[in-house]
């Protein structure tokens, strides 16, 4: 049976680890914010043939610094941080040909362990065949770390551009009293279901978005692109998380 570490328990990491036990797999967990895992990241890593860093982007080479003592010279160490390339770069000089940089194209709370992803780096193709078989669709984009990361930011400037948007859009039409003519507006042109996803999503993970679109607009910046539409959406965000809008 795999053994599985997941280091951050908290709304995607959890979600994951319960997936993960549902599989049968044995699952250990380490969150320091939450009472029942292991007592350490290393003691969740030890013995285990992969490893899941599901954290945020300000914390993941710290964490992968406290669990790397204690990795498997053959056991996988997967990234799902939303980060900008460099960081996931950085992370694999530190681990080494272990490291897969994995960028989750989902709202994990609500697909869970059935939430497509992309991976990159040299191994990336091994952790493509240990959560395959779990029900996790993996694309394997490149043997670079960092060539995920990309690609999820690149799309998230257009996915998380046209969500802000909405939000912002709809903010207004509040204070016009144009609410219900606007949504069915909006509705009719991408569908009511994606039109709430969006409006859903946004305040509920606003805090977590806002570190995404400033990866985003690092990458851009890196990319010689002025990131206009990542800045601003950022901004929305921030608002919703203060709960300004």
């Amino acid at each position: 049976m795999t053994r599985v570490a997941v280091l951050g328990l908290g709304e995607a990491g959890g979600r994951l680890a319960r997936d993960l036990r549902d599989a049968g797999v044995d699952v250990r967990g380490y969150d320091p914010a939450v009472a029942g895992g292991a007592p350490d990241a290393a003691s969740a890593v030890e013995g285990s043939e992969l490893v899941l860093s599901v954290n945020s982007a300000a914390v993941a080479r710290a964490v992968a610094e406290a669990a790397l003592p204690a990795l498997a010279d053959d056991a996988l160490y997967a990234d799902l941080n939303t980060s900008a390339p460099a960081l996931k770069r950085g992370l694999a000089e530190l681990v080494g040909p272990r490291l897969v940089d994995v960028a989750l194209l989902g709202p994990v709370p609500a697909h869970g362990l059935a939430t497509p992803a992309l991976a990159s780096g040299p191994l990336a193709a091994g952790f493509a065949a240990i959560v395959g078989p779990l029900g996790m669709p993996v694309a394997v984009v490149s043997d670079r770390a960092g060539d995920a990361a990309q690609r999820k930011l690149l799309r998230s400037v257009f996915m998380k551009g046209v969500a802000t948007a909405a939000v912002e859009s709809l903010a207004a039409a509040g204070r016009a009293g144009e609410s219900a003519w606007l949504y069915d507006e909006l509705a009719e042109v991408i569908g009511a279901p994606l039109l709430d996803r969006f409006l859903e999503g946004s305040r509920a993970h606003a805090v977590r978005r806002v570190e995404e679109m400033e990866a985003a607009a690092e990458l851009l910046r890196e990319l010689g692109v002025e990131p206009r539409m990542a800045s601003a959406s950022a901004a929305v965000l921030s608002e919703l998380a203060k709960g300004e809008l």
